[in-house]
């Protein structure tokens, strides 16, 4: 196992989390539940969504999130961006680093952009323009890498033709997920070992989710293949509103304690970070399915 990177958790929970609970989460509990999770030594925490209200309610309170948080120096916050009307409003919130998504697969893309993803590129790429001149780090998310619900197996040269596009844009990284949670070690040894025939893994993330319970496994096999940079989501949660049956990403409690275990990563707070997930487990009223959490109350 590669040992001469630091690994990097980048917590999604505001975002990816919360954008899939239909209990409302007050604002001032999210600014609560990022603040303490400011304190826990991640460093990188994407904290909201400048999409419509009409689209994902949840978030429709981005703008106030995004200037009411006690900002950490050496903390990243980040948010998604679909075009540019949500970049005006993300700018506005001084946010640090925007984020676009798009997916490798053409039905999955119809409906949760509800474009062609030719008809995309042309989006996106205003956004990530005009994003670089003020300033903004470019994040880029590409969905169904790993499978889609509509078009089960997503074929890689088209997944890696997605990939191009955007980096040719010119972002900075970009996260490629596995958004309903189908992949498998044997499947992730391969698409990554693809991928890095392409792209320098310095410039990817790996964005698991557990619906099979396979993604701490997915996690380790990216590990020993040099990949060092992963999205997680306090507790597990979240999903994918445009994905039936996907269940939450992997938790950053789990992951970030495998990796001390393994001594990959020593700068997070177990403690903190669980006082932080028991935090928003309290304001959603449901029990949270990461390991961790699933221990906490035993003992």
């Amino acid at each position: 196992m590669n040992r001469s990177k630091q690994v990097q958790i980048k917590e999604v929970g505001p975002r990816d989390g919360l954008q899939n609970e239909k209990k409302e989460i007050a604002t001032e509990d999210k600014i609560e539940w990022i603040n303490r999770m400011s304190e826990s030594g991640l460093s990188y925490i994407e904290i909201t969504s400048f999409v419509h209200p009409k689209w994902i309610p949840q978030l429709k309170d981005a703008v106030e999130v995004a200037q009411s948080i006690e900002r950490k120096d050496g903390v990243t916050y980040a948010a998604l961006v679909p075009n540019m009307k949500g970049l005006e409003r993300a700018i506005e919130a001084d946010v640090d680093e925007v984020s676009i998504f798009m997916s490798a697969s053409e039905s999955h893309n119809k409906n949760n952009i509800n474009k062609s993803i030719s008809e995309t590129y042309p989006v996106l790429k205003e956004v990530v323009d005009e994003a670089k001149k003020a300033g903004k780090s470019v994040r880029g998310y590409v969905s169904t890498v790993f499978g889609c619900p509509y078009e089960g197996n997503v074929d890689e040269h088209q997944v890696i033709d997605v990939c191009d596009n955007l980096f040719n844009m010119g972002i900075d990284e970009l996260s490629i997920g596995d958004t309903i949670g189908v992949a498998n070690p044997t499947q992730v040894e391969h698409v990554l070992s693809e991928f890095e025939k392409h792209f320098s893994k310095d410039q990817l993330a790996l964005h698991f989710h557990d619906t099979r319970g396979l993604a701490l496994a997915n996690t380790v096999v990216a590990l020993q293949l040099g990949y060092h940079i992963f999205d997680s989501a306090l507790g597990g949660l979240g999903g994918c509103p445009y994905a039936k049956g996907a269940s939450g990403n992997v938790a950053t409690d789990d992951l970030a304690h495998m990796l001390q275990q393994m001594g990959l990563e020593q700068s997070i707070d177990l403690n903190k970070l669980q006082e932080a997930a028991q935090f928003i487990e309290s304001k959603l009223d449901q029990p949270l399915p990461s390991k961790q959490m699933g221990i906490s109350r035993r003992l």
